[in-house]
Parts: structure tokens; C-alpha cells; sequence
């Protein structure tokens, strides 16, 4: 397995997602939110995310093709029920319970192959304006700072434009969710030992992708009136990792005072 990625004290400087003025009303670190607000809307925003961010995000934006499951198959009838799930309005953290006699490495993949297609659609919303120029580090403001490492192309940690860390992430995701030998499609064909180990690599590089968007690019989520869903899809992903502990709580600190505000 390739070693994990770091991040280092970074030099960049995004829009701050606390008081940029187009996104006072949703953003989840404004004080000014009203709580009471928040309860009436909830539901309604989970009930309609899905269908919302197709509305919001345009197709030929996403970043990669969509990564699906086969009909007929255990993974397709939980990612149904999953979905059915998240639109019927219940709580995210029911929502994201290991159902009654589920295998949990199912729906762990079910899981991570939905967060990969939901986030590879945010960024590809904000790719056009995470270029070189405007993104010469991957970063999340000034404290954070990630580079690439996948043990063939890059063996050591490398510092990379924004743009060419997601492609290198995206790609590598891809490859590792459609490699049989990692997860496994055929019925009766076990998941490998070190499974979870990938998954919680993976779920860790995709939480990168919310810090970058969040802090670098919230004025362009905000301009879109894509927030409130961003914010859900984020919520959803939180509680999902909490739940099976598949990230270090360290891995979290750079956006850890807007979680605290918007999951508790």
C-alpha cells in the first residue's frame, strides 16, 4: 500500500466561508444562524438533496464518470435502500446504521463509492475555477497543506497544484474501487484483509476535497445557491465515518469548528 499523504503548514490564503456576504444565511460557521431556522429546513433539505445537487451540478461537470453499481447485485439493492433512506427524511445518523443483518464491509463499499461520486461532482463544479493560478498548492488555508504520494509516480510526498492532486486522487480512487482483488463484485468472493485499511485511505484523501472547497472555494458553492446541499452531503459523510471510525480525528481538525457547529 502506498504511504499516507501529510499535510505540512501551508502559505495560501482562501475566501473565508464565515463572512463571505453571498453565504451568510447557510454558512456553517456564521453565529448569526438561527437554530430554529435550521430545525424547519432540515428535513426538507435532506428529503431534496439528491435531487437538488442533479439540478445544481450540471452533468458535464462532473469530474469523473460516475462510479455505478450493477443492478441485481447486494451492492445495487443497498444502495437503494440507502438512498431511499437519505430522501424519506430521517435522521443522517439513523441514516447511516449499518442495517439488520448487512454485512458491514457492504456496505461500507456502498458507502464509499457513493461519497466518491458525490464529492468528484462537487469539485467538478468548482474545477473551472481551481486552476495553477488560483490554486498553486493543495491546500486549506493557511495551516494545511497537502501533497501527493502513491508509491509509483510520486514515492515521496510532493507538493502539486490543487487541480493536479484531484486528478492524481481521482484516479487513483477509481483504480483502487474497480480492482476486484480490493472490491470484490462477484457473489461469494470475500473482501480482502486490509479492505477497511483502503477505505479509510480513501474516505481520509476524499475529506481533503471538502477542506479545499470549503475554504478556498465556498464563494463560488455560494454563488451557485449550492451550500445548503454541500453542507448535507458533508454532514452525511461525517456521520458515516464517525459511526465505523474510519478517520483519524486528527485528519478532521482542519474544518473542525464548522463540524462542530453543523453535525452536534
Amino acid at each position: 500500500m502506498p504511504s499516507r499523504p501529510h499535510w505540512e503548514p501551508s502559505q495560501r490564503r482562501g475566501p473565508s466561508i464565515l463572512n463571505h456576504p453571498q453565504c451568510r444565511g447557510h454558512c456553517p460557521l456564521n453565529k448569526n444562524n438561527s437554530s430554529e431556522t435550521c430545525n424547519l429546513n432540515k428535513q426538507s433539505t435532506i428529503k431534496t438533496m439528491a435531487l437538488c445537487l442533479g439540478q445544481v451540478f450540471s452533468k458535464d461537470k462532473t469530474f469523473r464518470p460516475r462510479k455505478r453499481f450493477e443492478p441485481g447485485t447486494q451492492r445495487f439493492e443497498l444502495y437503494k435502500k440507502a438512498q431511499a433512506s437519505l430522501k424519506s427524511g430521517l435522521d443522517l445518523r439513523k441514516v447511516v446504521q449499518l442495517p439488520e443483518g448487512e454485512n458491514i464491509n457492504d456496505w461500507i463499499a456502498v458507502h464509499v463509492v457513493d461519497f466518491f461520486n458525490r464529492i468528484n461532482l462537487i469539485y467538478g463544479t468548482v474545477s473551472e475555477f481551481c486552476t495553477e493560478r488560483t490554486c498553486p498548492i493543495m491546500s486549506g488555508g493557511l495551516r494545511y497543506e497537502y501533497r501527493w504520494q502513491d508509491g509509483d509516480d510520486y514515492k515521496k510526498p510532493t507538493k502539486l497544484p490543487a487541480l493536479k492532486y484531484m486528478n492524481l486522487l481521482m484516479d487513483w480512487i477509481e483504480t483502487n474501487i474497480n480492482n476486484e482483488d480490493i472490491f470484490p463484485t462477484r457473489v461469494g468472493v470475500p473482501f480482502p484483509k486490509n479492505f477497511q485499511q483502503v477505505c479509510k485511505k480513501i474516505l481520509s484523501r476524499l475529506f481533503r476535497v471538502f477542506v479545499h472547497v470549503y475554504i478556498h472555494h465556498f464563494d463560488s458553492i455560494c454563488s451557485m445557491g449550492a451550500e445548503a446541499h454541500i453542507n448535507t452531503c458533508y454532514k452525511h459523510y461525517y456521520y458515516f465515518i464517525s459511526e465505523f471510525s474510519l478517520i483519524e480525528h486528527s485528519e478532521l481538525e482542519p474544518l473542525r469548528a464548522m463540524t462542530e457547529k453543523i453535525c452536534n
